[in-house]
């Protein structure tokens, strides 16, 4: 029997597909992927979305540049997380709405999970946070760490 062909699906996921903005929650979401992925000996890949309409920590961003500054500080602890916790991780910058491009990164890699931190936004309360849109498009399972 050929034990090296190609296998969809496995004992373990292979491919996390992370949200962060520089939250807490997203910290959080990130730290759970880590270690996640570091027992599974799984592959990470945090996705930083700039938005024009999307407020940071209950501040919004002053210009599309400040994202762009935000990310490459985010990048930087991120691949020295992934260092410290031995995980092969890939930080991406896109535009667009974090939802979309987050499915759209999970189905491009067949990852077998998003992982996204829970909205502490008052509004989205009333409106329905980005986690729980995520939740409703389920092409792979999202967890939402709170």
């Amino acid at each position: 029997m050929d034990t090296k062909g190609f296998e969809l699906g496995g004992d373990g996921p292979s491919v996390l597909v992370v949200g962060i903005d520089g939250s807490d929650t997203a910290w959080r979401a990130m730290y759970y992927a880590f270690g996640l992925a570091r027992r599974q000996h799984s592959t990470v890949i945090a996705v930083f979305v700039v938005t024009t309409a999307v407020a940071f920590d209950g501040m919004p961003l002053d210009s599309f540049q400040d994202g762009i500054d935000l990310a490459g500080e985010l990048g930087h602890t991120i691949q020295a997380l992934a260092a410290e916790y031995h995980v092969t991780t890939h930080f991406l910058c896109l535009t667009g709405d974090p939802v979309l491009t987050l499915s759209g990164i999970a189905a491009e890699h067949r990852a077998d999970a998003i992982i996204m931190g829970a909205s502490q936004a008052f509004g989205h309360r009333l409106f329905g946070s980005k986690a729980l849109r995520a939740v409703r498009r389920r092409q792979c399972p999202v967890t939402v760490v709170p």
